[in-house]
């Protein structure tokens, strides 16, 4: 209502001023999502295209930006043209070396982490003996290991395997360690209660606690193990992806280098999505609907 002074003439009051939306309260739509997320890759391959366009400009020959043609051509011959060499498909055949390597330290990462980690949070003698080590563990640079693992046990697959299961095994069984320890005290006491003992609560109460964590920590995992498979690939091996890579650098062969980069990106994505979707296939009630 307007306000009515004495002399009986109303006034009229000012609007409300709506309060303003803030930030943290904003809601983007899933067009508007998928728009801002693009923008980034978009504002990465004009940059590239501009620069590429720009040095190709004056030295059309210039092998440091390739054209996005010149990058497809090299990728193709390497994916449909037999090596002159061995026969092989160059680029499926690094992919699968890689690949091998790749899955079975991880694997075997996994293997530890699941096995260690539900040990270490859940018995405490045993969580007593091997945290302290564990630990230590976690904080030496794998990397610096890579020398050792050559020279006890050679060139071959196994130190490589072995460099991705080092690297990535110790954060992960401290990880799903700390998960086991943040389970509840009511459910151990309830299924101590109901008669289980310690292997049956392993089985029934902890490992379906703890795996989807055990996905995340994969999925984590990936990342580095990613980085010590092309590290060990560079220094000693035959064939694979981070060997192509460091092979055809010495030749400035930009225009194999960014695809195989490219192509190591889409593979880690690939990768990460299966891993999302077997999450939510074994362990739905993890994760909230709307990010189904």
């Amino acid at each position: 209502m307007n306000a009515v002074p004495e002399g009986g003439a109303e006034v009229p009051r000012a609007p409300r001023r709506r309060p303003r939306l803030r930030l943290i309260n904003a809601t983007v739509s899933r067009g508007g999502a998928l728009f801002l997320g693009a923008l980034p890759f978009a504002a990465v391959a004009v940059a590239y295209l501009f620069a590429s366009a720009q040095r190709l400009a004056v030295n059309p020959s210039d092998k440091l930006l390739p054209s996005p043609a010149q990058m497809w051509s090299a990728f193709l011959d390497l994916a449909t043209v037999p090596d002159k060499r061995s026969g092989d498909l160059i680029l499926w055949a690094d992919t699968f070396a890689s690949l091998v390597r790749l899955f079975a330290g991880v694997g075997v990462a996994t293997l530890a982490a699941l096995c260690l980690g539900v040990a270490i949070g859940f018995i405490p003698r045993v969580r007593a003996f091997l945290l302290p080590f564990v630990t230590v563990v976690c904080v030496i640079p794998p990397l610096a290991m890579l020398p050792i693992l050559f020279i006890a046990l050679g060139l071959g697959e196994t130190a490589k395997i072995t460099l991705i299961a080092l690297g990535v095994a110790p954060v992960m069984v401290r990880d799903i360690a700390n998960r086991v320890m943040e389970l509840p005290p009511e459910l151990v006491a309830k299924a101590q209660t109901l008669g289980a003992n310690s292997w049956t609560m392993v089985l029934r109460l902890v490992l379906p606690q703890v795996t989807p964590r055990l996905i995340t920590c994969v999925r984590l995992a990936l990342g580095p193990a990613w980085l010590f498979l092309i590290a060990a690939e560079a220094i000693a091996s035959t064939e694979g992806l981070g060997y192509r890579i460091f092979l055809v650098r010495r030749y400035l062969s930009m225009d194999v280098i960014l695809p195989y980069v490219a192509w190591i990106t889409l593979l880690a994505v690939i990768t990460d999505w299966l891993l999302v979707r077997l999450s939510h296939v074994i362990s739905p009630w993890a994760h909230p609907v709307q990010d189904k």
